[in-house]
């Protein structure tokens, strides 16, 4: 049988079909180049931000140390922007990580060189640092205030006044662009700026009358002024400043942004904001002079006397001695002696009723006192709705240690018929004052009850809790290394650079 066979040819001997061959082999290398090209400019390519910290885990942020931005209390870190950053945080489900600087200039370079993933710093937001940074949502508004010491320098009303006055700010802050603004005005008002001065350092300048005046925020003036009693405001310098968290502007914070804008939203809707507010500022703008000057007086003339007796027991009942402290000054400024017309006794001004129920032999001993005042505010505290959080449960606990538990819920229940949430101490506070009216407590189940009382106690004992808070970072706390150029005369720090 013949067997058919197949020619086998190779294309490569024709020219034809070697020309053509060489033709898509080099198209094949130039398309495989491109590919690799983009596939390796895609996988160079850093992800967003947003990405990269949900990848890592970690939110990292720039911050100052003060009373109103991040400080640390009692070993554990507090303050209005280390709060707010850590909900933030909790919401991207990663751990946070703060991290401090002097030098607003410096918040601003860390940003720039990505060593940060954004600034909580009680920043304005200002036309000049929107050209060099991107901003969040707005979460306060402050006003700006030019302030001074009275007993130092009277009558400062005017800008015209400020004129050849020591004036002091803190450098790249948006003070300087205020100051800036006034002297277009008022060409000879001059002043100083200070790369490594807090507005705390400000303030004790301000009282020790090494300068004549300084601006700071409203919330830092209210935060700080039952410490400085003397420091008034001479005028509100410029329009309210929008504060806000500062980024590095780029497509890669794009998704940061979007995210910050959906958490702000978040917890404005649910008050979670509002009651942050509430703790850190809004009190201390409720805070009389008279009052803070009695206290601050009897700070340092009777505390010493009982201050290791309420340490003790605050670690007994596992209480913030502060707390105590100011409940115990309340009740009867640190005096253990002390009685009231009703029947009332002692260092925390207990009942007969409530003394024997609590195992109190002799009210008038300090230490039994103590004791027992922790004792029933920690019994209160137990005994309040899992549904109420912190810090809102203490405030909840000391106001049913003034009125009772029964006339708390009360006003919890009239709170929530008004549209108000119950567990919330900020609307049920609106609410207890209504236990005075008939046609409020005739509807509650334990009637009449001067639901006014439980409202002013719990704001003075937060006012004095704040001051002792404050007290202690103000005490404690070390100041930065002063750069040396920055107090020098213009004329001599010409010299020196020429050297």
């Amino acid at each position: 049988m013949q067997r058919s066979q197949r020619a086998v040819t190779n294309p490569n001997s024709d020219p034809k079909n070697r020309h053509h061959a060489h033709y898509w082999r080099g198209l094949r290398r130039v398309l495989a180049a491109v590919l690799t090209s983009l596939l390796f400019a895609h996988c160079s390519e850093p992800p967003d931000s947003l990405t990269r910290i949900r990848d890592e885990g970690v939110l990292r942020v720039v911050t100052r140390n003060g009373a109103t931005t991040y400080y640390e209390n009692q070993g554990q870190p507090t303050g209005f922007e280390y709060h707010l950053a850590k909900a933030f945080a909790k919401h991207l489900g990663v751990e946070l990580e703060m991290v401090t600087m002097v030098g607003l200039d410096d918040i601003f370079t860390a940003l720039e060189n990505n060593h940060a993933d954004f600034a909580a710093a009680g920043l304005s937001v200002t036309e000049g640092r929107k050209a060099r940074l991107a901003f969040g949502p707005t979460y306060m508004t402050v006003e700006q205030f030019i302030i001074y010491n009275r007993d130092q320098t009277p009558g400062l009303s005017t800008v015209k006044a400020l004129v050849d006055k020591r004036i002091r700010v803190i450098a790249d802050s948006s003070h300087v662009e205020i100051l800036e603004q006034l002297q277009q005005i008022h060409p000879q008002l001059s002043w100083t700026e200070s790369r490594d001065l807090e507005a705390i350092d400000l303030l004790e300048q301000l009282r020790n009358g090494d300068i004549d005046a300084t601006i700071v925020h409203s919330n830092v003036f209210h935060a700080n002024r039952a410490f400085y009693p003397t420091i008034r405001i001479a005028l509100n310098a410029g329009e309210d400043s929008p504060l806000a968290w500062a980024l590095r502007p780029g497509e890669d914070n794009a998704a940061l942004l979007e995210e910050m804008s959906v958490f702000f939203t978040e917890i404005k809707a649910s008050g979670r904001l509002a009651r942050l507010v509430d703790r850190f500022f809004t009190l201390s703008e409720q805070q009389t002079f008279i009052s803070n000057h009695t206290f601050m007086k009897m700070k340092s003339e009777r505390l010493p006397q009982y201050k290791g007796l309420i340490e003790q027991v605050a670690i007994e009942y596992d209480m913030d001695w502060r707390l105590l402290a100011a409940m115990s000054y309340q009740e009867s400024h640190w005096n253990p002696k002390a009685k009231s017309p009703t029947g009332v006794l002692g260092m925390m001004m207990l009942t007969g009723i409530t003394a024997k129920e609590l195992g109190v032999t002799n009210r008038l001993d300090a230490l039994q006192s103590l004791r027992g005042g922790a004792r029933y505010y920690k019994k209160l505290l137990a005994r309040l709705p899992s549904s109420i959080e912190q810090p809102d449960r203490n405030w909840f606990a000391l106001a049913a240690y003034n009125i009772g538990l029964g006339h708390l819920e009360d006003a919890r229940i009239l709170t929530e018929k008004q549209g108000g949430n119950p567990n919330l101490w900020r609307d049920v506070k609106k609410h207890l004052p209504l236990l005075r009216q008939r046609k409020w407590y005739e509807t509650t189940k334990y009637g009449y009850a001067r639901g006014d009382e439980p409202v002013r106690y719990v704001r003075n004992i937060r006012n004095y809790y704040s001051i002792l808070t404050f007290d202690e970072l103000n005490r404690y706390r070390v100041p930065p290394p002063k750069i040396v150029s920055d107090y020098l005369p213009s004329e001599i720090n010409r010299s020196l650079n020429g050297l």
